[in-house]
């Protein structure tokens, strides 16, 4: 496991603990072959969970070759942690820790290099899960219920109807995208422009339009003939992503909207706004 500083790495890791994997934090990069061999021959220790992260630092450009080396000798995941800019700033402001990459530096300019020292491995991951809507106990759970085995696996799907604005980037772990930048937008209504989808009139003014009505219909019939089918499969989370121009007005609405609908028909959901003020 991997990733930004920030994003939840040592929650995930105790989440894995929990699981009963063997959790180690920073292994040093030379070691990381020679304790995939020991786990190999280990009786005791089934699965392991190593966080190698940005505090190896210069040697952390080997990891992609060391990583297809261990591959050859363990079946190997990789999970990349990441997070919105704005998320990991606002994280270190609350916690009040310096960034462990540079301590002198401001965590933003922070960030911008880690990221460039971490693109690498990220190409690399067979997993990627952004932590920006997710709190610490939601992070575990997620983990828990994603990487877990047997009797522990969840019974049922956590749904997560997502709303977002394109003009700042498509959600990084959205499963499916839903663009509704075709229905009118309540923007350029004045009453409206300073609300969001959540005001009732707002949700009124969107809704009023047939187009809405007819892509609420189809979308949700979509939604709950795909979902049995996932839960077949095993998935327990799933996120779905609602987007118009700035993530304010139409997405936020629709992914209530879907939100009460899918909630209805007995899903576990939650509606989530990411780029509405907080």
């Amino acid at each position: 496991m991997t990733g930004i500083s920030g994003a939840g790495k040592a929650s995930a890791l105790r989440a894995f603990e929990d699981l009963g994997f063997h959790a180690v934090d920073n292994l040093p990069l030379e070691l990381l072959l020679e304790f995939a061999r020991l786990v190999e021959k280990s009786c005791e220790i089934q699965r392991a969970a190593i966080v190698v992260d940005v505090r190896e630092g210069q040697t952390l450009d080997r990891l992609p070759d060391i990583l297809k080396s261990v591959k050859t000798v363990l079946p190997t995941r990789v999970l990349f942690l990441d997070a919105q800019d704005s998320v990991l700033v606002r994280r270190y402001s609350e916690t009040r820790r310096p960034h462990p990459l540079r301590k002198q530096e401001t965590v933003s300019r922070s960030i911008v290099e880690e990221r460039q020292l971490l693109d690498p491995i990220r190409n690399v991951a067979d997993t990627l899960i952004d932590t920006s809507t997710f709190n610490v106990h939601e992070l575990r759970a997620h983990i828990q219920t994603r990487f877990s085995q047997g009797n522990h696996r969840a019974s049922h799907l956590l749904v997560s109807c997502l709303s977002f604005g394109f003009k700042n980037g498509v959600p990084l772990d959205a499963d499916l995208v839903f663009d509704v930048r075709f229905l009118p937008n309540p923007h350029f209504v004045p009453e409206f422009r300073k609300k969001t989808g959540k005001d009732p009139k707002v949700a009124e003014y969107v809704r009023s339009f047939p187009q809405t009505v007819e892509f609420l219909d189809r979308v949700s019939d979509l939604m709950l003939y795909l979902l049995p089918h996932y839960v077949g499969e095993g998935k327990s989370y799933l996120t779905v992503a609602f987007g118009c121009t700035g993530g304010q007005h139409r997405s936020v609405m629709m992914a209530v909207e879907v939100a009460k609908r899918l909630k209805k028909a007995g899903y576990k959901v939650k509606a989530l706004h990411r780029d509405i003020p907080r």
